[in-house]
Formats: C-alpha cells, structure tokens, sequence
C-alpha cells in the first residue's frame, strides 16, 4: 500500500470523516545525469554570486522582489515561514457545485482521499453515494507543503478524489493569448453537416491504456541501442501540409470517403463472401480448351499476381480500419524507424510498405 501524502479530516455540515491523501498520477519520464563531454564525470550546479564569481552557502541566501533593476526588497525565511498557511488539519467543504459547470481548464493535480481506518468506512461510503448521485463535488481551501489550494472533492468509481485547481486569474484569457481567432465566418450548412458526419465516423471508444508517450518509448529504445552497441537510425516523415480554404469542402469529402471505406472487417466480410465463392467455384471447374493448349505456368503465375494483389488490397483496408494507437503497435513489433513522430496515414502507409517488402521475400 502507497503512504499517504497528507492526513486529516473531511468536513462537510456536521460530518466529520477522517481521511488520508494519497498521490493519484506518477511520471515515467526517463531520468538523465549531467556529464562533461568525453568523460564520465558527474556535472554539478552551484549557487554562486555572479559579482564575485564565489559560490554561497545556502544558509546565507535570501529572498529578493525586484522594485526597479537592480534595486530589491529583502525578505528573509522567517518572514515568509511567519506568514505561510503552514499544513492544513482539515478539508472544511465550503460548498457544493454541479461537477459540469467546472471547466476542465481549472483541474491541475489529482489526488485520491482514502478513509483512515475501517471504523470510518460507513461515513466516507456515504459521502460517496451522495456526490454520485448528486452530480456534485464540493470546493475547499486546503493548505499543504507552505501553500494553498482551492481543492474540489468528487466521487467517482467508488472513491473520492480531490483535485487542486488554479484560481480564476490564474487562468489566461484566449481571446488575449491567442491570435487570429475566427470572429465570424461565413461557412455553409453543407460544410458543417458533412464535418459533423466525418467526426461520427471517426468516433472511437475512450481508452486510456491505447494511449501512451511515444516519446519516452523512443528514449528508452535510444538508450538500450546504444548500450547493446546497435546503429542509430532516425527517420521522420513529411509535415502534414494545412488545408487550403478553397479546398475545404473536397478535403471533408475525401476525408469522408475514407472514413466509410474503412469499416470493420466483420461487416465487410459478410457482404463480400458470396461474392468471392462465385468466381472461386467458376475457377475449380475446367473450361474447354478448344484445341489451344494450356500453359501450367502460366495460370500459375496469373494465380499467384491474384492472390498478392488480393492480400495486398485485403491488407490496405485491414489498416485502414485501425487507430492511430493499434497502427503504432504494429509499427513497434515491426520496428519501424521514426514511427513516433508519424502521423496516422504515415503510419498505415510504412506498415503497408513493410508488407510488400515481406511478400517479396517470400
């Protein structure tokens, strides 16, 4: 079992509910040691005074808010300890607020709240039930680690989970932040009804484990070749080039057709099967020759190019039926270089070429 992160209690009315905080997210990222070049010797920072060029002791650093350049205001540890909201004993709810009207925009760490102790089991379950059923989640002010929260409490999977969240002026204005925003444009019913249909088309199922950092997997990969000694090769494909405005609506449509030609193989199959048992059934039957000969070879080759522009053709539209996520692990058994960096058509089309090659050995 993790260890808690904070404990206390959890008050809402005259409830009360001793609880502990437990860390919800971790990072896998790949960590790295500073080295100089050529040598293995560790790379360390100090904290030197940049007049004197002498490093300083840590107990002799103090805190400065620039006024003007060059002229600061001192504040020491202590002033700031004196002030510090220090380790909150409780999360005192304050209210409770429908979890949809929160923007997701404000959520920033997640933390689970566990009851601390079977006896107080009954209590949490029921603060459970209620949020749920509610649509709730209640807001606090919640102090840990020399700052302070607003937190939001809510239910979910049978659990409580607190989330901190950024204040609302710490929240940037789009409008200010971002430019060329559209104001108004003049788009056609035509054009939003068939982007609407192509984003139905290309709805999937929300599952977080077929997603996963690419990044990191490419690191650990660097690394591990490295060590065994193997050749680095790294390849990227072409940028994907932004739709023209004039091509908008040939670009939904194409994008459209696409997406109806990659249906499941399931439904294909059934609409095709009887379609492939006529020509294959004509095949096995013999057919006058009318006194020309017949080359063996011949047909047997024609057969083969058949079945290869078959397998190639069932292959293509196979892809096409999978997600980015399910293309990715393909090209990871396959090792493909540069694949994660790859768009999702970079993809399909580096598994197909991969294919060719392994019928042509074949």
């Amino acid at each position: 079992m993790a260890r808690p992160v904070w404990t206390g209690v959890l008050t809402f009315g005259l409830v009360t509910v001793p609880v502990a905080l437990y860390t919800a997210t971790s990072s896998h990222d790949v960590r790295f040691h500073q080295l100089q070049r050529g040598t293995s010797d560790r790379v360390r920072n100090k904290r030197v005074n940049e007049r004197t060029n002498e490093e300083v002791q840590f107990s002799e650093i103090v805190k400065g808010f620039e006024v003007t350049e060059g002229e600061y205001v001192v504040v020491e540890p202590e002033e700031l300890e004196q002030i510090s909201p220090g380790r909150s004993r409780t999360i005192d709810i304050a209210g409770f607020v429908d979890l949809a009207d929160i923007d997701p925009i404000f959520f920033d760490k997640t933390y689970y709240l566990g009851p601390r102790g079977k006896e107080y089991q009954k209590v949490y379950a029921l603060l459970v039930e209620a949020l749920e059923h509610a649509g709730k989640a209640g807001l606090a002010m919640f102090a840990m680690r020399g700052k302070e929260y607003l937190t939001a409490v809510r239910s979910d999977n049978g659990l409580l989970e607190l989330h901190t969240m950024h204040f609302a002026d710490e929240v940037r204005d789009a409008r200010t932040e971002v430019g060329d925003l559209p104001e108004k444009t003049g788009l056609s019913a035509q054009e939003v009804k068939t982007a609407e249909q192509l984003i139905g088309m290309l709805a999937i199922d929300w599952k977080p484990e077929d997603w996963h950092d690419t990044y990191e997997e490419q690191v650990r990969k660097l690394v591990e070749d490295k060590l065994a000694g193997r050749q680095i090769a790294i390849s990227t494909g072409p940028a994907p080039e932004a739709t023209n405005v004039v091509d908008l609506m040939d670009a939904l449509r194409r994008s459209l057709k696409g997406a109806r030609t990659s249906e499941p193989a399931g439904k294909r199959t059934t609409r095709s099967s009887a379609s492939r048992k006529a020509p294959a059934a004509a095949a096995r039957t013999p057919k006058a020759t009318g006194g020309k000969k017949t080359t063996a070879a011949k047909a047997s080759t024609s057969t083969s190019e058949g079945r290869a522009k078959r397998a190639s053709a069932t292959g293509k539209r196979q892809l096409s039926a999978l997600t980015k996520a399910e293309l990715y692990k393909r090209a990871t058994d396959l090792d493909i270089q540069g694949r994660s960096t790859m768009t999702r058509d970079q993809l399909q089309h580096a598994l197909e070429h991969a294919g060719r090659r392994h019928r042509a050995a074949s």
